[in-house]
């Protein structure tokens, strides 16, 4: 196992960690948005149903604790408050990157382990999709999904971040052939996410035309991978390349739009920037199914599973508060709230800006 990628895991959520370092330049877009506020809902705040499932399992809301990354010790650790978090309120959840795993000896706390912390939620396997290329790339995503007993595979996209990344994989050809290959070999179903700038329509479609069975539009607003190469950069010239890139890509809520538009029936995961329980609202009245938070939940994660759930606790709250606010009695319901730009008053332009 090469030292310089564990010690690039650790530099990532050093680096994450901070909240001072490595926010993108860029705003979600959810902040265009307000709900019109409902002044008689008619409902039982207590009886808002937030429930759905994902890949066959129930989750008490549409939450997914999303991938995070870490060295060996960290990871551990981190997975593990993650799991027990996930399990206690029914969330979905993510891990990181299986790389490290996959290669050496040590598992860093990927392993059956956390399906029996987890076992009643769904857990999601991770791998770049530069892990998938060539003829062992079929081999490394049924070993990722088999090593934690996962519901599915997401593969993620950053080629932004490869290319600033002392390092980084920068040949990407036939990469979406290699996705399509491991849809069709592996057993459960493969989710794609970006990991910060965005899914377009056009790639959207060519992933969903592959088999891919979800996508996470992983937009801009919250960390960018970019200003975390930047941060990381060994050289002057390093650094001016990638802090260039740190406002960089498709905003969450405009990506969540306009892939929604363009794929009126593939599931949607929302991520990128969600700050609170209304953000997660604002991404399902625009078309997602799941929303999913990472950095916000990092610290916590670091401390204990009580911190995850008490962060996510508040989140769950928010968003009931926000199904009651906008007369809707469940997630269905959400869906059909109308948004309004933010700017604009609610008055003049009733039933805008969904879809």
């Amino acid at each position: 196992m090469s030292g310089d990628l564990l010690q690039r895991k650790n530099d990532h959520l050093d680096i994450v960690l901070d909240a001072t370092r490595a926010t993108s330049g860029v705003q979600s877009g959810f902040e265009r948005f307000r709900f019109v506020h409902c002044a008689l809902p008619e409902l039982d705040l207590d009886a808002i149903d937030l429930s759905t499932t994902l890949f066959g399992r129930p989750l008490a809301a549409p939450l997914l604790i999303s991938s995070m990354t870490g060295g060996a010790e960290r990871a551990l650790t981190i997975n593990r408050h993650l799991a027990e978090a996930a399990q206690r309120l029914g969330l979905a959840m993510g891990v990181g990157s299986q790389r490290i795993a996959l290669e050496s000896d040590d598992r860093v706390g990927l392993d059956r382990t956390l399906r029996d912390i987890a076992p009643n939620v769904p857990l999601l396997a991770n791998l770049g999709a530069a892990q998938l290329q060539g003829a062992s790339g079929i081999d490394a995503a049924r070993r990722a999904v088999e090593m934690i007993d996962a519901d599915a595979l997401i593969v993620h996209l950053n080629p932004l971040q490869e290319a600033l990344q002392h390092g980084g994989d920068r040949d990407w050809r036939g990469t979406l052939e290699a996705i399509t290959a491991v849809v069709a070999a592996l057993p459960v179903p493969v989710v794609v996410k970006e990991v910060g700038a965005g899914l377009s329509a056009e790639v959207a479609r060519q992933l969903a035309e592959a088999g891919v069975g979800m996508l996470d539009v992983a937009g801009a607003g919250g960390t960018s991978w970019a200003a975390v190469e930047g941060e990381r950069a060994v050289s002057a010239h390093q650094r001016a390349v990638a802090m260039a890139f740190a406002d960089w890509g498709i905003p969450t809520a405009e990506a969540v739009r306009e892939v929604r538009r363009a794929l009126p029936s593939v599931p949607l995961i929302a991520s990128g920037g969600i700050r609170d329980g209304i953000d997660v609202a604002k991404a399902l009245a625009l078309g997602a199914d799941l929303v999913g938070q990472a950095a916000a939940t990092l610290a916590g994660a670091t401390t204990s599973s009580d911190a995850v759930v008490a962060h996510f606790q508040v989140v769950i709250e928010q968003l009931r508060v926000a199904c009651f606010c906008t007369g809707s009695a469940d997630i269905a319901a959400l869906r059909h709230a109308t948004l309004t730009p933010a700017s604009t008053p609610a008055s003049t332009v009733a039933g805008a800006a969904r879809r």
